[in-house]
């Protein structure tokens, strides 16, 4: 098995990573929104278009950084690992700011794909506490299914799992389910179908951490600890199977 790619290869797997996902939220909702003046046929196309681009982005950039695309995953990964078998603060920093630059250049290269101002602040008010619990519930469900699926040893299925969860988490959540802080501040730089009011942004991202932390309790009172027979029996420690295994798992330079 390769060795963990140095960290400024990773970020780079995450910049682009995410870039590519809030591209491709935020054009597919352009596109269906020239094309269809029915709002529930543009949300089906806005769904299934994030379906099928996030599983070939985690199937592709996962071997190189595990393929988060999300500072909640990022940090719940840090939390589980923080005794040493997941990334240090160093690697949580590097990974959210490339999250976070990521989601602002895909949504600005969205806009510029279709003749729109490059960056226009969003008009697109998603204020309710409603729509704050739905964010709650979605983030809850992807953390606890990403977290799960590594603690049951089944995180080759991230791709396809990960990946229909948000696409039924766009019908059933009130929100929309965003359950991303990087791809929330992204949708704010573009006024369009998927974009968000700036205004709305803070609420948003309170909610998607109270859903990380809710589905990090899910995964402890439903999985428990990994015990101590599996990580010998098994090296590759949960932490580093976020969202997909990558790497040997022996600790890299400037973490994991």
């Amino acid at each position: 098995m390769t060795a963990i790619a140095p960290l400024g290869r990773r970020a780079a797997a995450e910049f682009v990573g995410t870039g590519a996902l809030v591209a491709v939220v935020v054009g597919s909702g352009i596109q269906a929104a020239q094309l269809s003046g029915d709002v529930g046929v543009q949300l089906l196309a806005n769904s299934l278009t994030t379906v099928f681009g996030l599983g070939v982005l985690i199937l592709l950039l996962g071997p190189v950084s595990g393929a988060h695309f999300n500072p909640a995953v990022t940090l719940a990964a840090w939390w589980t690992g923080r005794d040493g078998d997941g990334p240090g603060l160093r690697e949580v920093a590097a990974y959210v700011g490339a999250q976070v630059a990521g989601a602002i250049g895909g949504a600005v290269l969205a806009d510029a794909m279709f003749a729109k101002t490059p960056v226009a602040w969003s008009t697109h008010d998603r204020w309710a506490p409603h729509l704050w619990l739905g964010e709650v519930v979605a983030t809850t469900g992807l953390i606890l299914l990403i977290f799960g699926l590594a603690r049951v040893g089944r995180e080759r299925f991230a791709p396809v799992a990960v990946a229909s969860f948000i696409g039924a988490a766009y019908w059933f959540t009130s929100s929309t389910s965003f359950a991303n802080p990087a791809v929330t501040i992204g949708r704010a730089f573009t006024d369009t179908f998927a974009g968000v009011a700036p205004a709305s942004v803070l609420p948003f991202i309170a909610a998607q951490l109270a859903g990380l932390a809710a589905g990090l309790g899910l995964v402890a009172v439903l999985f428990g600890r990994p015990s101590p027979a599996v990580a010998e029996h098994d090296t590759e420690h949960v932490a580093e199977h976020v969202v997909v295994p990558h790497g040997d798992h022996e600790p890299a330079p400037a973490g994991r």
